[in-house]
């Protein structure tokens, strides 16, 4: 589970719709999927949805399994 990123997108009130929809997704189920590690973002999408929605953080904390904390 990507807990970082599940965190980061309830303290913007980021939705699943919105990164379906920069990823041209049609299902938000298949964000919640990946967000819930039941399949993996690949590289590029990990990237657009950093720059589009969090250009603040590192991509590593965004995308890491295990939770952590920003310093």
């Amino acid at each position: 589970m990507l807990r970082n990123l599940k965190a980061e997108m309830a303290r913007k009130g980021i939705s699943g719709r919105d990164i379906a929809n920069v990823l041209g997704y049609d299902r938000v189920a298949t964000v919640y999927d990946k967000i819930n590690g039941h399949s993996d973002f690949k590289f590029d999408e990990a990237a657009r949805i950093k720059r589009q929605f969090f250009p603040e953080y590192d991509i590593e904390y965004l995308f890491s399994s295990e939770e952590q904390k920003i310093s």
